[in-house]
């Protein structure tokens, strides 16, 4: 019996090697995303989307580059829990992160009226359309590592 937990049983593609032309556009789509937007609010974004999707491999990879980039161990542990340790990041990330799980959720509801409003309130209109950009490229970074059984501690960038 095959469980959706078990990876080893069958190899998966390489998405990268089969689908270049679509795995460049995402290459681009996610440089394109990020334009702009500062680093640590870019890794916060991904974590955060990748604990809602359950992709051990991105938020290993995420969590990872935002300690290089110096990010501090104490917010990494919240981004989880951000709602409740709301001290920890600020005005803008906290709409930012609201909306990423709104997004990233969609099909529970859509994105609240008071989410979005909330970020708009926070960001630009350009970086507002960075932030959606992003999470929208995480989710699907999500997806091919989770469709492709990419294990968690192996960065294949």
């Amino acid at each position: 019996m095959t469980t959706n937990t078990t990876h080893t049983m069958n190899a998966r593609i390489n998405f990268a090697k089969a689908a270049p032309k679509a795995f460049r556009a995402l290459v681009g789509f996610d440089i394109a995303a990020r334009e702009g937007l500062d680093p640590a609010l870019v890794e916060l974004i991904q974590i955060r989307a990748s604990h809602l999707n359950h992709c051990a491999y991105c938020l290993h990879m995420h969590t990872n580059d935002a300690r290089k980039a110096g990010e501090s161990e104490d917010r990494l542990h919240m981004v989880a829990v951000w709602r409740e340790a709301p001290h920890f990041f600020t005005e803008k990330e906290r709409a930012a992160l609201a909306l990423t799980e709104s997004v990233t959720l969609v099909a529970d509801g859509g994105v609240p009226d008071d989410v979005y409003a909330e970020a708009a309130a926070r960001f630009d209109e350009k970086e507002l359309a960075q932030v959606l950009a992003l999470i929208f490229a995480i989710n699907t970074w999500n997806r091919v590592a989770l469709a492709t059984a990419k294990r968690a501690g192996t960065d294949e960038r």
